[in-house]
């Protein structure tokens, strides 16, 4: 009984002091409080999709890791995760599936893409991301802006992988993801065939999801009914 009385002395007290203080919830590691309402995690929904969250490492056109990305998770709203996880099991049924490179993108990461375009002496990655583009010339050719929808969180960049095999590899698509040039370009017909069919098929997939494609980006989706289609969001990612 002197255990059990000791036990509840101390719960006592823990209501004693609720009673004096605001009482706040004690979050175990992972939560996703600062994740927004209407947001989630991808790989939480789509366990088997592949994440290679470039602006996270310094495998971008800038070459370093970019401000508001934390960690490499991709973010989406759960209209826009939803719809990839259909297109994630139609493709799975042919032994191929989705890669991420870019999901929900934070405003302050547009900011310093534009506030970086404006540093024309900066071109570490130029001979790889945009060798036939000016550094000048990115903001007349829209290849920076102001605003991106990936800060609304139901845009994406993504690209297909083949699943057979021991590690699943990137189809070829004619150029690498974020490649700034009209080579990027989804009916670009200076392709081989089997490139322009992996394009197509990308863009059959998703279009049959809900998503709408960019014509000038053969990765770049974007949820029709995107709910948040006015509002640009500027959480980290973390």
């Amino acid at each position: 009984m002197a255990g059990k009385n000791r036990y509840l002395a101390v719960w006592l007290n823990l209501i004693l002091i609720c009673g004096a203080f605001v009482c706040r919830p004690v979050f175990a590691a992972g939560d996703k409080s600062d994740i927004p309402e209407g947001f989630v995690v991808l790989t939480e929904v789509i366990p088997t999709i592949e994440i290679e969250l470039r602006y996270y490492s310094d495998d971008n056109f800038v070459g370093r890791r970019i401000p508001g990305y934390e960690k490499p998770e991709a973010l989406l709203t759960e209209q826009a995760a939803k719809a990839l996880a259909g297109a994630q099991a139609e493709l799975m049924k042919f032994g191929l599936g989705l890669k991420v490179y870019d999901a929900y993108r934070p405003q302050r990461a547009v900011d310093f893409f534009a506030r970086w375009a404006k540093d024309l002496k900066d071109t570490k990655m130029k001979a790889r991301y945009y060798p036939e583009v000016a550094k000048k010339d990115l903001f007349d050719h829209g290849y920076i802006a102001a605003k991106s929808g990936h800060s609304r969180g139901s845009t994406l960049d993504v690209t297909l992988v083949s699943l057979v095999g021991v590690k699943p590899v990137e189809l070829d698509m004619g150029t690498t993801w974020d490649y700034f040039s009209v080579s990027s370009w989804p009916a670009n017909l200076a392709l081989t065939p089997q490139q322009r069919a992996n394009r197509m098929l990308l863009q059959q997939v998703m279009l049959r999801q809900g998503f709408s494609f960019l014509e000038e980006e053969w990765w770049h989706f974007t949820l029709k009914d995107e709910p948040f289609n006015d509002q640009y969001f500027n959480f980290a990612i973390k």
